[in-house]
């Protein structure tokens, strides 16, 4: 049988698949239910929000990270957005032939590049931003206040354990 499985299908095959195991079932659940989230509100915003714009989600990400922190280096976008130079490297150069960035070498260092949005891009970004906030609002609308902040401190704990754990 192929095709994709609900939520509830796939939680009960991998219950049955791996019940004779000594798992901690919950963790794993967990860990896959932020991934599977991750990945359908990613979707979801690409498909409704960014796609209108002719934006692909590491384009947003590159946009977003550069217009909070500008002036940014190169190097900074990428390890902000958790993407590799070369992925970064293809999409500035669609991101700058579109007239929404600018690249420069550093004036005290010239191995770096530094970016900045043009006034074509803040504008992109003052008027995207905002809608992309209310598709955020949509995805968590089932969510209390309460939940949206237990939510979001428990992603911060399990993001402050993954980070610090993979600079020991």
């Amino acid at each position: 049988m192929s095709g994709s499985h609900t939520l509830n299908e796939t939680e009960r095959q991998v219950e049955t698949k791996l019940s004779g195991m000594s798992l901690d079932f919950d963790s794993m659940a967990a860990i896959s239910n932020v991934f599977r989230a991750a990945n359908a509100t990613r979707n979801f915003l690409e498909r409704t929000v960014l796609s209108p714009h002719d934006l692909s989600w590491t384009a947003f990400v590159v946009l977003w990270v550069s217009w909070i922190w500008e002036p940014i280096e190169t190097r900074t976008i990428a390890e902000e957005g958790g993407f590799s130079k070369a992925t970064l490297t293809g999409v500035l150069q669609t991101l700058e032939s579109r007239g929404l960035i600018v690249r420069e070498r550093s004036s005290q260092d010239k191995r770096l590049m530094i970016v900045t949005l043009t006034a074509k891009g803040r504008k992109l970004m003052l008027k995207l931003f905002p809608e992309f906030n209310q598709h955020e609002q949509q995805v968590l609308e089932k969510l209390s206040l309460g939940q949206k902040r237990d939510l979001t401190e428990s992603l911060r704990k399990i993001t402050a354990f993954a980070e610090g754990s993979s600079q020991s």
